[in-house]
């Protein structure tokens, strides 16, 4: 059963509006913090990330996945010695 856009926000509204202030206090806490030491490759994923989140585009959970992995490789058994 497909819920309607008003049911998706009454029902998970607090559930991610928790997950917002935790990245938004991610953020605070790395900016207060030393961030000449950090590798600056991962915070740019997740600055990329956000930016996904706030677009007007569709499939943000698969655009956000995809960003997050890894490029596929023919040999990734060797590599993994699997």
């Amino acid at each position: 059963m497909t819920r309607s856009a008003r049911e998706v926000l009454e029902q998970e509204f607090l559930q991610v509006r928790a997950k917002t202030l935790e990245i938004a206090a991610f953020f605070d806490r790395l900016h207060a913090a030393e961030v000449s030491d950090i590798d600056h490759s991962q915070l740019d994923l997740l600055e990329q990330g956000c930016r996904i989140l706030s677009d007007d585009k569709h499939d943000k959970a698969a655009r956000v996945q995809l960003l997050f992995s890894r490029a596929y490789e023919a040999d990734w058994r060797e590599k993994f010695s699997l």
